[in-house]
């Protein structure tokens, strides 16, 4: 990526990893932060740009690109959970909708981006995964599937856009200190460092950041004859 001063879009940026990230761009120099939220009042750090954007809507995501046409990298971050398993009697709907927003959105708001990004001279993309990407539980079925779904669409992605210079990398990480995770019995790391971790890696090039010690472990224990995903997640 450029050493450039960057400019960069932030989507579910109002709360949780999304308003750390922002932070994190401040301390780093950052020239422009696009702030986007479905609710563009719920932003009220200083120093930023608001947007209004639910990924899920093609329209504002156009309406968004259309504003914010000197972006040199995109952070998808919006994503919901609801946790819950493959057996619930609303286990489809519930699937649909994580669909909608952690992968389809993703989807619609690179697709809109990137020709912005070629034409600010390839820039990157910093996609949000999870550590649910490789493994779930009883309770992770229908989130993890729309994480691993997000993981082979950014490797996809990555080869895509490498002719246009543009950067693809992947954020995995474990359960956050975030509303998002708080009920969640597992152990959490604080979004602030993931934020600047990731922050601080895309900056230097890498393309796949591992950002705590169980992300880290699960990706070692991907190769072995038993497989780390034959189980279920315990911490």
């Amino acid at each position: 990526m450029s050493t450039q001063p960057v400019i960069a879009f932030v989507t579910g940026a109002n709360r949780g990893l999304g308003l750390e990230f922002v932070k994190a761009l401040q301390a780093a120099g950052a020239a422009k932060i696009y702030a986007a939220a479905r609710d563009p009042a719920s932003i009220t750090l200083p120093g930023v740009v608001p947007v209004k954007l639910d990924v899920t809507r093609p329209e504002e995501v156009t309406k968004a690109v259309a504003l914010c046409g000197d972006v040199t990298l995109l952070i998808n971050n919006a994503g919901i959970a609801d946790f819950k398993g493959f057996v619930e009697e609303d286990s489809i709907s519930a699937t649909q909708r994580m669909m909608d927003t952690n992968f389809y959105g993703m989807i619609r708001v690179s697709q809109a981006f990137s020709p912005v990004l070629k034409a600010n001279g390839g820039g990157a993309i910093l996609n949000v995964l999870s550590v649910a990407s490789w493994l779930g539980s009883p309770l992770l079925g229908p989130y993890a599937a729309t994480k691993a779904a997000a993981w082979s669409y950014t490797n996809s992605l990555r080869l895509h856009l490498a002719e246009q210079q543009t950067q693809v990398s992947a954020l995995h990480v474990g359960f956050m200190d975030t509303d998002m995770a708080k009920e969640v019995p597992y152990e959490k790391v604080s979004a602030a460092s993931v934020a600047r971790q990731a922050i601080a890696e895309v900056a230097a090039g890498k393309t796949e950041i591992l950002a705590d010690d169980v992300t880290r472990a699960v990706k070692a224990g991907l190769s072995p004859e038993q497989a780390v995903y034959l189980t279920a997640m315990e911490r």
